[in-house]
């Protein structure tokens, strides 16, 4: 491929920007007693919070590609340091929901607060259009991304 395309020249940006968001989440992981799939847990955990969706275990286990037993090992350890409780779902006691603790969102808070205010920022500068194509760039690529990995 020719070095010079802007497009590839993209994918160069987006796996450096990858690269140093894995090594500072790495960071936040250690300082906290975490390892690091405790940390995409929380994420998970927190992006189903925000789009209202139930976070059961299962659904868990499969976001994070771990058997059951993994999963069971990643609520624990996250419960031991008082980042998760488990609660019982009110339209159906046998099954299982998972809460992050406000304690966990203001420690998270804390560590990334400064960076998010950062990106949030940076959009802002951003024209309404700008910010549209941006968005619809890095929601595409993401697509790409969990497509390529269900081929797996």
């Amino acid at each position: 491929m020719d070095e010079t395309e802007p497009g590839l020249q993209t994918v160069h940006q987006l796996r450096a920007l990858t690269l140093e968001l894995h090594l500072l989440g790495a960071e936040f992981a250690q300082r906290n007693g975490l390892h690091p799939t405790d940390l995409r847990a929380l994420i998970c955990l927190l992006d189903a919070a925000r789009a209202q969706t139930p976070a059961t275990p299962g659904r868990l286990g499969r976001q994070l590609g771990l058997n059951s037993a993994g999963t069971t090992a990643v609520i624990d350890r996250l419960e031991r340091l008082g980042h998760v409780r488990r609660t019982r779902d009110d339209r159906d006691r046998r099954r299982v929901l998972l809460e992050v603790d406000e304690r966990a969102v203001a420690l998270g808070r804390s560590f990334f607060g400064p960076l998010i205010a950062d990106v949030v920022a940076a959009a802002q500068a951003l024209s309404e259009a700008e910010l549209a194509a941006v968005q619809r760039f890095l929601g595409a690529v993401q697509e790409s991304v969990a497509a390529q990995r269900d081929l797996r």
